[in-house]
């Protein structure tokens, strides 16, 4: 299929940059050029925040019902352009058709989920201290949002933005990535065709750095939401601080896993090859650092290795692939680096380590077992499709090494006996622990870090909450 050149939306209107500045877009299953994505220059982002700050006077006195009803229109849209919607997709990010449907479903669903919390955004009555007073806490949308999302999942990790912030009545100026623009542009397309009121939601591309700087520090931009690395957050949220915006931060992770000798290994070896691999392994979820009970270890090699082999890599676009390709070279470069890193410092190379083909970003899926401490692979976030696996004697020593490092999003554990669930849940620093399971990050599940993994949630009524802000009135009679 064809693949067009994505502009901005700015007041509804898609149009160029100021200085018609594009930006290639490459397909990463063979590298090649198939369309551009417009750059947009400060300008240009004043011209989105001004009619973000008027959409945003239209939109907060927008009835929560009237809301809803655009909304749902908008995941109606969505499902019904769903094929031609994923065909773009996998061809600007590379994961298989099957993976791009199921992510515009869930897109889909995470807006369906939010606009019909907007109705049920409650304030309270406080019984007052004394005779003649009422009082009363009322909950109001913050402002003019800033969002930048980035290319693991460009369709749903935009949804997980727009979705909370317009159905508790802001307005955004959405920073979506270059990479994979196309996708991200059919989502904010729906929500225009749907009837969104014009400068309630802006579309922009350009330099990161640039467009960061220039949306957090803008008077109009109140608050502020992130999905990216560590590293990038941290600078973003010490800026947004500066200005005193409120902000959301879901940065990295290096999840790990505990299984335990009870468990039962051969479920726990096929859930976690298939969630490993998933998305070439670029989900800030994904089960990175697996710890398995010795007497279970050669059980689950056998089984998880196996299942591994079943992986089909190749253009995501061809029937019959199961694991497409790397998003960019640079993770291309990441994986050998972390592998021929591991490798130096004694670590087993169970199956792959290699880059696949003469041409597009594929790495075979890589298993390394019993890498030491100090490698990279088990001190940085892969973000690809490495895993490690050893083994462990005592629980104690597997939750201590769940804990070492300074992420603390997700971790996963397998086990049969409600003691060590209980043990487990009250002892693993993570913001949301799957037991017996891959991750399933549903839309009325609150979904964040601890630690350098961020702050605050997407997901739940606790995702609208980071868009709202108390209202105290307290009234006397005269």
């Amino acid at each position: 299929m064809s693949y067009p050149n994505v502009l901005l939306l700015i007041d509804n209107v898609w149009r160029e940059g100021r200085r018609n500045a594009t930006r290639a877009v490459h397909n990463p299953a063979n590298e090649e050029v198939i369309g551009t994505v417009a750059l947009a220059t400060t300008t240009d982002l004043d011209d989105a925040v001004a009619c973000a700050a008027s959409g945003f006077e239209v939109w907060r006195r927008t009835p929560a019902v009237e809301r809803t009803r655009v909304m749902l229109g908008a995941a109606e849209l969505l499902t019904q352009r769903a094929e031609s919607i994923a065909n773009l997709l996998t061809l600007e990010q590379g994961k298989p058709l099957a993976e791009s449907r199921a992510e515009i479903a869930m897109s889909a669903d995470i807006i369906r989920w939010a606009a019909n919390e907007a109705p049920r955004i409650y304030g309270r009555i406080v019984p007052p201290r004394a005779a003649g007073v009422q009082q009363m806490v009322q909950k109001e949308p913050v402002g003019p949002v800033a969002a930048f999302t980035p290319w693991n999942f460009p369709i749903a990790q935009v949804a997980r933005k727009v979705a909370p912030a317009l159905a508790s009545g802001c307005s955004l100026v959405l920073k979506a990535a270059e990479e994979t623009p196309a996708s991200a542009a059919e989502l904010v397309r729906a929500f225009v065709d749907a009837g969104l009121p014009a400068g309630v939601l802006a579309l922009v591309f350009g330099e990161p750095a640039e467009i960061s700087e220039h949306l957090i520090t803008h008077r109009a931009i109140r608050k502020i939401t992130f999905t990216g690395s560590t590293p990038v957050g941290k600078q973003l949220a010490a800026l947004a601080g500066m200005h005193m915006k409120r902000v959301t931060m879901e940065l990295g992770g290096h999840a790990p896993v505990i299984v335990a000798a009870d468990a039962d290994v051969a479920r726990a070896a096929r859930t976690l090859a298939d969630a490993k691999f998933r998305n070439a392994g670029q989900i800030c979820l994904s089960p990175t650092r697996m710890m398995v009970a010795q007497t279970a270890f050669d059980e689950f090699m056998e089984t998880f290795l196996a299942r591994i082999r079943e992986i089909r890599v190749g253009d995501g676009m061809l029937e019959g692939s199961t694991m497409g390709p790397l998003a960019n070279k640079r993770r291309l470069d990441a994986m050998e680096r972390l592998t021929h890193d591991a490798l130096s410092r004694g670590a087993s190379l169970a199956t792959g380590g290699v880059r696949l083909g003469d041409s597009g970003n594929f790495f075979a899926p890589t298993v390394l077992t019993e890498p030491s401490k100090d490698s990279l692979v088990l001190n940085s976030e892969p973000f690809g499709p490495v895993a490690t696996v050893w083994r462990f004697a005592e629980l104690g020593e597997a939750i201590a090494e769940a804990n070492r490092l300074d992420y603390g999003l997700s971790a996963y554990a397998f086990t049969r006996a409600i003691k060590t669930v209980s043990r487990l849940a009250a002892e693993v620093q993570a913001g949301t622990l799957w037991v017996n399971q891959a991750a399933a990050a549903w839309p009325e599940l609150p979904f964040g870090g601890v630690k350098d993994s961020g702050y605050g949630y997407e997901g739940g009524p606790e995702s609208l909450d980071a868009y709202l802000q108390a209202k105290t009135v307290a009234i006397s009679d005269v």
